[in-house]
This record gives structure tokens, sequence and C-alpha cells, in this order.
């Protein structure tokens, strides 16, 4: 064999090396079905029946949509759209909307966002989980945002 081949060889399994040593699977906290439910249904009783919520898993999926009897139809997009972007920014929708004002404007052109409060990110530990937004609480979104902390309360022993 020359002595090329031989050096190439080498530097093809030095590079691969690395790449198989970390290959591992993921285990990731999420928001369950059952936990979604359980914050989405306090959020409900906290905020009253002219109110909707979302609450979003770790990707910012829809895992629990409850509309209340006398919601208004717009609040079902409002409500996933703020858990969304709490769940996204990891923090609340009221802050995230504050400080993109005048700085970082351009992550209020991302889709399914929304500058709006209602929303609060859910978090296990040091990492965000999901998201839980509400629209249209009879005192508008500090309301939604003390109904959406409520709603995290309930399962906040799980949350550890």
């Amino acid at each position: 064999m020359s002595f090329r081949f031989v050096a190439a060889a080498a530097v093809g399994v030095a590079m691969l090396a690395p790449a198989a040593a970390s290959s591992q699977v993921l285990m990731q906290r999420d928001v369950s079905l059952r936990m979604a439910l359980t914050i989405a249904e306090a959020a409900l009783a906290e905020c009253g029946s002219q109110t909707s919520v979302a609450v979003v898993d770790r990707a910012g999926r829809l895992r629990v949509f409850l509309q209340g009897d006398n919601a208004n139809p717009h609040n079902i997009e409002l409500a996933r759209r703020k858990a969304y972007t709490a769940r996204t920014f990891r923090q609340p929708s009221a802050q995230w909307a504050q400080n993109t004002e005048t700085r970082n404007t351009g992550q209020r052109m991302l889709a399914d966002v929304i500058p709006l409060g209602g929303g609060m990110p859910i978090n296990a530990g040091g990492e965000t989980i999901g998201g839980v937004g509400l629209s249209g609480a009879v005192g508008g979104q500090p309301k939604e945002e003390a109904c959406a902390k409520a709603g995290i309360e309930k399962v906040a022993d799980q949350l550890q």
C-alpha cells in the first residue's frame, strides 16, 4: 500500500471517531398529555369561561387546547401562538414582546410568534419543556399570565 492511501485512511478513521463517540439516544423531558390537560384545566378554571387555553410541548406542537364555553373564535389561534412564543423564547410572551419592541425586531417576523402577553414557559429544572398560552380572559393579558402561572403551579411537583 502506498503511504498516501494509509495516511488518507488514518485521517478518515480519525474524523469518524468523534462522531461515533458522540452519537447517542437523546433523553429529553417533555410535557405529557396528562400534564398538559392538568395545566389547561387549572388555567381555565382560574380565568373563566370566556378564555381559551393552549399547551404546547418542547417542540412547540399543540398538546391540549381548551376553549371556554363563551370564548371568541379568534382566541384559539392567539392562545396557541402565545404558548408557542413563550416556549420558543423561554420566557413569558409579555417579556419577549417588550424585549423585541426596539431590538431583535426581526424575531417578530417569525411564523407563529406573537408579541402579546398571556404566554408562560413550562420549565422543568433548567430546561424549557413547553408553554401555556391564554386568550380572552376578563382582565386581559396580565390576568391571562396569572392564570397560566396557576396552571403550571398545579403540576409544580412534577417539574422538579
